[in-house]
């Protein structure tokens, strides 16, 4: 009879919370046409599935199928189907080096033909590194052997493991680099929605079972939403603009030409920049906010707000249209929301931009659209809920 991994997955994977949530939307399909087993987008589909050889996996012990199965997901989780493949494209030595990467966390887990950092063709490698970096080490050895071949001294063994049972990858990398790119972007965001109802699933239990806390946050890393923060700021002040028209006699009116005087309409932005001023907001946030807003004064004007727990109306100023400036922290102190939101309800701003840690109590409603400017951890991690915008900061870039 022929073996089934469908029948088996459930059991294999009982104590694998997040590989068993991911599987589930991951069709397996026998296939005698791969000695081993692979994962690949199907073209017609659009989704991920995993092909198998039924001879392989009946003949492996249950925790080496266990651990195939998780060798696979692992590519998917990784991105190395999709995102990560080098300039050169595919090759042989880009595929064993996701197979390194994979299986420093997968020891003692699968069958012994498996590349393994530290072992066998591999063992001057270190476990622990990614794809990218096993690659580039793999390159160098490559070169190296090519100029022993060149010099005459190439004929004394086969270094990088070719031709060596632990020097091969086990799985089949077959397929990852012909389909489309629509194909495979509609691939790669279908997958990443199964990875984050994994995570999700396995947060909520608390259990992430053999997944190490490193993995974790690589896949809770590559789960974030990355967003532009300068264009978004940008975005914003364009959208908080508003119609000032006035007549004007140069303009000739359409309807009634040198008759009544034309309306000029002319296009500004009130925008008010809270700046809290607790310690907390670090002053490389700081000068990453005033050097973008040093850009954006070139299409507003800006009300500068120093804030922390009151507002100081002595330390106001206007940032007009066109000026530059350097980054500076009038004061330390505590946060309150509530002080800056109302000084912006009572002057009438088309928009308000709050750069702040987000430490302190949910503020009252504001009259105008407001966005929220933080660094990376406190927009994962805000004191309170808000359906505002809330964007991340990258002082890096």
């Amino acid at each position: 009879m022929t073996f089934d991994l469908n029948k088996h997955v459930a059991r294999l994977l009982m104590d694998e919370p997040f590989f068993a949530a991911l599987s589930r939307s991951i069709e397996k399909k026998a296939s005698t046409e791969l000695p081993t087993a692979g994962v690949r987008i199907n073209p017609d589909s659009a989704t991920f599935e995993m092909i198998y050889n039924p001879s392989f996996f009946e003949g492996l012990s249950d925790s080496h199928k266990a651990g195939v199965l998780k060798h696979e997901f692992y590519h998917l989780v990784f991105e190395h189907v999709t995102g990560r493949l080098p300039e050169e494209g595919m090759s042989k030595l880009w595929n064993i080096a996701t197979d390194l990467s994979i299986n420093t966390h997968l020891q003692g887990e699968l069958p012994d033909m498996c590349c393994m950092p530290g072992v066998g063709p591999f063992e001057d490698m270190p476990h622990g590194q990614s794809a990218e970096r096993y690659f580039k080490t793999l390159q160098k050895k490559q070169e190296c052997k090519e100029d022993e071949s060149e010099s005459g001294d190439g004929e004394q063994g086969k270094e990088s493991g070719e031709g060596d049972g632990a020097g091969e990858q086990f799985d089949s990398h077959d397929g990852w680099s012909e389909v489309g790119p629509d194909i495979k972007q509609i691939a790669r965001e279908r997958i990443k929605d199964s990875i984050r109802k994994a995570a999700e699933e396995a947060s909520k239990s608390n259990n992430w079972g053999s997944v190490s806390s490193e993995c974790r946050r690589e896949i809770m890393k590559k789960l974030e939403t990355h967003v532009d923060w300068k264009k978004v700021m940008r975005y914003f002040v364009k959208t908080s603009q508003r119609a000032n028209k006035a007549s004007t006699m140069k303009r000739i009116n359409r309807r009634y030409p040198y008759i009544h005087p034309g309306r000029k309409t002319s296009r500004t932005a009130s925008i008010a920049i809270s700046i809290d001023q607790s310690g907390s907001v670090s002053d490389e946030m700081l000068a990453a906010f005033y050097a973008e807003l040093n850009k954006l004064s070139s299409i507003a004007e800006f009300t500068v707000i120093p804030f922390d727990d009151r507002v100081f109306e002595e330390k106001i100023f206007v940032w007009k249209k066109g000026e530059t400036r350097k980054r500076e922290r009038v004061l330390y102190g505590g946060t309150d929301f509530d002080p800056p939101t109302d000084y912006v309800n009572k002057h009438n701003f088309d928009g308000h931009i709050v750069l702040t840690d987000l430490c302190a109590p949910k503020p009252k409603a504001s009259k105008c659209q407001r966005m929220w400017m933080t660094d990376s951890y406190h927009a994962r991690h805000p004191y309170f809920e808000t359906n505002e915008r809330v964007i991340a900061i990258s002082a890096e870039e």
